[in-house]
């Protein structure tokens, strides 16, 4: 009944009426068939919205509840998956995934998919990535545990994300400590503590120290910015005093009234708190990746996203070239069709646009290397039609020690955004030893030709004093063709040569070859390597051979290299076509 009714009713009573009216009886009898009415659609509609929730959002309270059963919901292995194995590198994209899945199948296949996508190799069934990562993460429980697991200690994530370091400066007792004149100079006594050293870390530089100190005596090696933190005595007035302070009678106090970040007394003092920031960037570079420009293309990368237009097809080629023992220069060359650009033509010139992102991740899937460009084609719109039969190439080359890693790729038609393409594949940068004589790839390039001196190691398609622009296949390892009126052009260096110890010089013998498909020898030449580099363990084999008199058909190309003085020999081959 509503509250006119019920006000009806009450006036009756009060006024002791025993008579009512039939127009009253009509208005009460409308008022409660209009009510019962109204009350019957609400019904309905409660029904309609009972029986699909979908209908009607959720109030804030009970959202919050949902996903907190949902949280509770993930536990077991599959909590501990997200919590204590890959917490270092899953992304916090798929993080949330991983979190809003509802059964153990959708997880157990989310797991599965984020190792594939992680492998370097996609295409093999062993995962290198997974095996190494659970390695690691094994060897720092072992190693530093201090009352909780190793993988979470400070230790534990750096080795973990970096690898071993290449030296250790272990002072696992503290005591007496001798300081180096850039943390003060003089005598004192140390907590226990810890620099690892790496000769190169990508993407932060060469002769990296991290520091770790234990404070608490306990075996907790904690990550410190300040070399002055494993100074046992620095609050201890008078004692511990840097070479500075004794020779101009300093005050210990002194060194915490400037602020900063460092309290080391003097001089040295001064100059380490001009590098802090030196040392916070270098820090946030342990934990962070780069920026990305292209923030749409990085996506197909971090979250393989699916594409949602047709493939934008490109072919790749990876090389290697030694640079020194521990870094190799990898050069990468894309090429891509001109008659997959999107021409956009304006005032008499058709101009195509392509952004390429590429990225390179360690075993640890920590970004140590990106590389972002845009290829721009612009030709006068009479010549289109010629330019759609050639193609573009971009190169890019890239440091890198010796390890394995994993090269991404995307690229999107600027003028046609849907056009995007990607590629993944593993790198596996080789080790040169001193003893043990090694080559660099062997390059078929169709432009080959020295530069200037002021060019050496500079620009696109440069390396050491040799400008050359490989072929690239469609597949890795396929043959690429060249035409017969070209030159075949092939490039390799060789390193570790032996030397003789009285005359400073090499004596190998290089022989470069070219069969048929049927291993019949077409071409045979035979240089010494005093002819090339006499008195070097490394040489370059750089030649230009004309094939206008070899028949249509495939080729290989062979370089032999017999080292009379460490005995050793060895051989790289590249396969090619001729149209």
């Amino acid at each position: 009944m509503t509250l006119y009714s019920r006000s009806i009713f009450s006036l009756t009573l009060v006024c002791g009426l025993v008579f009512i009216s039939a127009t009253h009886l009509l208005a009460l009898s409308k008022h409660q068939s209009a009510g019962s009415d109204q009350q019957d659609t609400q019904q309905t509609a409660d029904q309609d919205q009972n029986a699909n929730p979908l209908n009607r959002p959720l109030p804030a309270k009970e959202r919050f509840k949902q996903q907190k059963e949902l949280r509770q919901e993930l536990k077991g292995p599959y909590r501990e998956w997200l919590d204590e194995e890959v917490p270092y590198i899953i992304t916090p994209q798929e993080r949330k995934a991983f979190m809003s899945l509802s059964n153990d199948e959708e997880r157990d296949a989310f797991i599965q998919a984020f190792w594939r996508r992680r492998n370097p190799n996609p295409d093999s069934p062993e995962n290198t990535f997974r095996e190494e990562y659970y390695r690691r993460i094994a060897y720092a429980n072992e190693h530093f545990a201090a009352g909780e697991p190793g993988w979470k200690t400070d230790r534990g994530r750096i080795y973990i994300e970096w690898g071993p370091p290449d030296s250790i400066d272990s002072h696992p007792s503290g005591g007496l400590y001798q300081r180096p004149f850039s943390e003060g100079g003089g005598q004192t006594s140390t907590f226990p503590f810890e620099v690892w050293h790496y000769r190169y870390l990508p993407g932060i530089g060469e002769n990296v120290n991290i520091e770790f100190v234990d404070t608490c005596m306990c075996g907790e090696y904690h990550f410190t910015l300040n070399p002055e933190e494993k100074d046992a005595l620095l609050h201890v007035p008078g004692a511990g005093l840097t070479d500075w302070e004794q020779m101009h009678g300093g005050n210990k106090q002194d060194r915490f009234e400037g602020g900063g970040l460092y309290n080391l007394g003097g001089p040295a003092g001064e100059e380490a708190q001009s590098k802090e920031f030196d040392r916070i960037e270098m820090a946030a570079k342990l934990f962070a990746p780069p920026p990305i420009k292209f923030k749409d293309l990085d996506a197909f990368i971090t979250q393989h996203k699916i594409l949602s237009g047709p493939v934008f097809p490109f072919d790749v080629r990876t090389d290697y070239v030694k640079v020194t023992d521990d870094m190799d220069l990898i050069p990468i060359t894309l090429m891509i069709q001109n008659r997959n650009i999107t021409f956009v033509t304006k005032d008499g010139v058709s101009k195509g646009l392509v952004n390429i992102l590429g990225k390179v991740t360690t075993i640890t899937d920590r970004t140590v290397q990106t590389f972002e460009n845009t290829v721009e084609v612009d030709e006068p719109s009479e010549l289109l039609p010629q330019v759609l039969k050639n193609s573009s190439v971009y190169w890019k080359a890239l440091p890198l020690q010796p390890g394995l890693y994993r090269l991404d790729i995307a690229i999107k038609d600027v003028n046609n955004p849907d056009h995007v393409g990607i590629y993944g594949s593993s790198i596996d940068v080789p080790e040169y030893h001193d003893e043990k004589l090694g080559t660099s790839s062997l390059i078929l390039a169709d432009v080959m030709n020295p530069v200037s001196s002021s060019e050496i190691g500079t620009g696109n398609f440069v390396i050491g004093d040799t400008f050359i622009r490989p072929r690239v296949s469609a597949t890795p390892g396929d043959p690429v063709t060249f035409n017969r009126h070209q030159y075949l052009n092939f490039w390799m260096q060789v390193y570790n040569l032996g030397i003789n110890a009285a005359t400073k010089s090499n004596s190998a013998t290089v022989t470069y070859e070219i069969t048929d498909a049927k291993g019949q020898v077409l071409l045979e030449k035979q240089l010494q390597s005093k002819q090339l580099e006499a008195h070097s363990d490394e040489l370059t084999v750089a030649k230009a051979l004309p094939i206008a008199g070899l028949q249509p058909g495939k080729y290989d190309v062979t370089i032999k290299v017999n080292d009379a003085i460490s005995k050793q020999e060895i051989a790289q081959s590249a396969p090619f076509i001729v149209e």
